[in-house]
């Protein structure tokens, strides 16, 4: 009986492989049947497991005045293993890249000597200058778009320098654009605004400290005054 059952089964797949081969001899040339293998395999869902311990490496004291920052989109082609032999050490891709970039002043390089007030509530300030902070992808938005690869599988470090590659041309052209200087201009409408509120009459950015003047010291007859 179960032999009978047996091969009943393998009549039945006899027949749907046979009605298989003859439907695709059919078909035209110009639409061959096709089947890709990755679309019948289920794709789960990645399982992240991260150690238990989190090790703090530095903690430092920050003065940082972030005034400016960029929201940049670049497309980056890398490819290696191009060639004779690509078809099978070939590797290619096409990543679409956000980053942010971000910069400002730091305070702490202010000093005694780059502060300077008179009598008539004016304060001469001496900025240092703006620097970038921050100049990274966008993890949550960047992506690849396309990759194709040869035989041999991709180059696990093509993506790597790709993206590296991304965040240099990304910070290269938000300082082209006039990043640092934006940065600046907002510093200093920044702490204009905070020196104002605090009481200063007037607040003036300067390269270089002005000279102090010197205020005569009345004399009287007969009092002798150190040159």
């Amino acid at each position: 009986m179960r032999l009978k059952n047996v091969l009943m089964w393998i009549g039945v797949i006899a027949v749907v492989v046979a009605g298989v081969w003859i439907f695709a001899r059919s078909r035209k040339p110009s639409s061959p049947v096709t089947l890709d293998p990755a679309a019948l395999l289920p794709q789960p869902t990645p399982t992240i497991y991260p150690s238990a311990a989190t090790v703090i490496e530095g903690v430092q004291a920050l003065s940082r005045l972030e005034t400016a920052s960029y929201q940049m989109e670049k497309v980056i082609t890398a490819e290696s293993g191009q060639g004779p032999l690509g078809f099978l050490f070939g590797d290619k891709l096409l990543l679409i890249a956000h980053g942010d970039i971000v910069a400002g002043v730091d305070l702490s390089y202010i000093g005694p000597n780059d502060v300077m007030t008179t009598d008539d509530g004016t304060v001469y300030l001496r900025l240092p200058p703006a620097e970038v902070f921050v100049a990274t992808l966008d993890n949550s938005r960047t992506y690849v778009y396309d990759r194709r690869t040869g035989v041999a599988g991709m180059n696990m470090q093509l993506e790597t320098a790709a993206r590296q590659e991304a965040e240099h041309l990304m910070l290269q052209a938000a300082i082209e654009s006039g990043l640092l200087e934006k940065a600046e201009e907002n510093a200093r409408d920044v702490l204009r605004s905070l020196l104002l509120s605090l009481g200063f009459k007037h607040v003036i950015f300067v390269r270089e400290m002005p000279t102090p003047t010197l205020v005569p010291v009345p004399t009287t007859p007969g009092t002798a005054v150190a040159p």
